[in-house]
């Protein structure tokens, strides 16, 4: 039973990636782009926790808060650049 709730939550986890990454390339504007690579790396965090349960471990903490904390920082560092760019 637990075996096709990993597979299950695995198969969303892949089609959210996709559909961020389809997101990522075709833009239009860098905040699309920004919010879909948030959601990409958000993706990312999940399925290492989904891993972690799985496998019934937490050594993958340290890549999940590196990753956190790099898509707080990108977000913040891309919403400075577009508030800078488009005030007068």
């Amino acid at each position: 039973m637990n075996e096709w709730v990993f597979i299950a939550v695995g198969v969303m986890l892949l089609v959210a990636a996709l559909l961020a990454l389809y997101r990522i390339i075709r833009g239009p504007s860098i905040l699309d782009r920004m919010i879909a690579s948030d959601m990409l790396l958000t993706t990312i965090i999940c399925a290492l926790g989904a891993e972690m349960v799985y496998n019934d471990h937490i050594r993958s903490i340290p890549a999940m808060l590196v990753l956190a904390t790099t898509a707080f920082l990108g977000s913040v560092v891309v919403a400075r650049y577009v508030s800078r760019r488009t005030t007068p």
